[in-house]
């Protein structure tokens, strides 16, 4: 699975590397809404939390569906300005169709990539976001209806939102990572001049790459998605300092693809590609190798020492043993004319956390 982007016949000068204050505050929005999923954000989330106004506090939670579980579109800008006031000057110069259909994607996934009409047009998508925006909620139904009713007045009451967190706690921050984000963006479109586009893709993050032939940007995600280039002549990728562990990828059908990525810090982990934590996962579900799994953690083991303690056959040992050192869960040395195995620990601790950071991504 992956969200795939065609460049074909796309300039390498058309791919832009930005930050952005909305993006950025979308970000923060996010970790706000759902602390767990950022562990390393837990001080500044708590703070920040604990230092809103209620009235504040009280409207972030009533539109917090274009944030929560994922990040509405309307949040990541394919061309970034230099201020949220300039970015929330675009997002108002968006007709009131377009902007429905993205703040409601999160209940219109079904037609995220084919286009469907927006709920302010379409009485059939108006029902589908009605009926799924109140299982969300109460506060969160009304929200969705004013959207409806009135999207002119909401949007105004999004923006005065948008511009109170700037005055509460964004600005402050933003002050102190865009220097940061800035360098990073910088040095990614270095790299693209220099050493071409699948350099810069790898230093964005692991689980982005080149297809072989160069036509295709690939975004390693547990999902699936296909979109081009050509809709807005380019590609924005933005960075992010509070956004790890996600990596989201814009690819509503007729959107300039966006990518926002997290910085690269050195206390964080590299992500590990789905395949692989499937690959683990399935590796250690059967009943046998869990066994296995239980004498290999203790210590080295040759395939015999394995077969005896369980009662196997050798070949049985080895298409188990097999199977666990392709997941690469297991460590193997030669001693002399034996070979044994042993569990790796390290990487059978980080399953957990793998498992979390390919779901989030």
């Amino acid at each position: 699975m992956s969200v795939d982007i065609d460049i074909t016949g796309l300039p390498l000068e058309r791919i832009q590397f930005c930050p952005s204050p909305l993006a950025e505050l979308g970000a923060m929005l996010h970790a706000l809404a759902e602390p767990g999923h950022h562990p390393g954000l837990h001080a500044w989330a708590t703070t920040t939390a604990s230092s809103l106004k209620p009235d504040l506090a009280d409207r972030l939670t009533e539109a917090d569906f274009l944030w929560r579980s994922t990040r509405s579109d309307i949040l990541l800008p394919a061309v970034p300005r230099a201020t949220l006031a300039e970015e929330l000057d675009d997002l108002d110069r968006m007709d009131d169709e377009t902007f429905t259909s993205a703040a409601f994607e999160v209940t219109c996934t079904s037609g995220y990539e084919k286009g469907w009409p927006s709920p302010l047009v379409d009485s059939g998508q108006r029902a589908r976001v009605l009926e799924l925006s109140a299982a969300r909620g109460p506060r969160q139904a009304a929200f969705a209806q004013r959207m409806l009713e009135t999207p002119g007045v909401l949007r105004a009451w999004l923006r005065r939102l948008f511009e109170d967190c700037e005055q509460a706690f964004f600005g402050d921050n933003w002050q102190r990572v865009r220097v940061q984000l800035a360098t990073d963006a910088r040095h990614k479109a270095d790299l693209l001049r220099r050493k071409g586009l699948g350099e810069a893709l790898t230093a964005v993050s692991p689980v982005v790459s080149l297809s072989e032939d160069g036509s295709r940007i690939v975004v390693d995600k547990l999902a699936s998605g296909r979109t081009t280039a050509a809709y807005g002549q380019g590609v924005t990728f933005l960075p992010t300092a509070f956004g790890w562990p996600h990596l989201f990828a814009v690819h509503r059908a007729g959107w300039q693809p966006v990518i926002q990525y997290p910085v690269t810090a050195t206390e964080l982990p590299q992500p590990t590609a789905p395949h692989l934590v499937q690959q683990r996962l399935e590796a250690l579900a059967h009943p046998v190798r869990m066994r296995l799994c239980r004498t290999l953690a203790r210590g080295p083991h040759t395939t015999g020492e394995l077969s005896a303690a369980y009662d196997l056959t050798p070949p049985e040992v080895s298409r188990h043993i097999a199977v666990m050192k392709k997941a690469g869960l297991l460590s193997t040395r030669r001693r002399g004319r034996y070979v044994l195995h042993q569990l790796d620990l390290t990487t059978v601790a980080r399953l957990g956390s793998d498992f979390l950071e390919t779901v989030l991504r």
